[in-house]
């Protein structure tokens, strides 16, 4: 049985090969979720991920586009069933 983390203990995913480590994301954080990383230009330390509010501020600040992923808790995502789906 293989273990998968949930979203709750990494909210936030770095992509190493999008971020250019500017740290906009560090600064924009309502509650400090991160902080610079010692070696420049990688993505920054998510130090406190159970104090995460799942904003998307980090998100919508990053000037990379996919650099940063939120993921949300299962509780928190919605599905939806296209009517047309449901049994009649």
């Amino acid at each position: 049985m293989e273990f998968t983390e949930m979203p709750a203990s990494k909210p936030i995913l770095f992509d190493a090969e999008k971020c250019t480590g500017c740290n906009s994301c560090v600064e924009i954080c309502q509650v400090d979720v991160f902080i610079p990383n010692p070696d420049k230009g990688a993505p920054p330390v998510v130090l406190f991920p159970g104090e995460c509010w799942y904003c998307g501020s980090c998100v919508v600040v990053c000037p990379v586009k996919g650099a940063i992923t939120l993921r949300h808790p299962l509780m928190n995502q919605v599905h939806w069933v296209e009517k047309s789906h449901l049994a009649t």
